[in-house]
């Protein structure tokens, strides 16, 4: 059992630190001199982001839901 829960801590410390990192680089594209997006842009990010964390938890809580499909703007 305890190789079980090394190896949760273990993935779970490297995903969400990428996934931490990722959103980060998410917020960079901000920069206004840099990039041009619209408040519709945002918010499509936003939502579907959203809806991974929400179905990541559902996951954890055990409930079956389907995967959203991939991003695109």
């Amino acid at each position: 059992m305890r190789d079980k829960r090394g190896k949760f801590v273990q993935l779970a410390n490297a995903r969400v630190n990428r996934a931490i990192k990722d959103l980060r680089l998410i917020g960079n594209l901000s920069n206004r001199s840099a990039y041009e997006y619209t408040d519709d842009d945002v918010r499509k990010i936003a939502r579907v982001l959203q809806r991974e964390l929400d179905l990541m938890k559902a996951r954890f809580a055990g409930t079956k839901e389907s995967r959203a499909a991939e991003f695109a703007i």
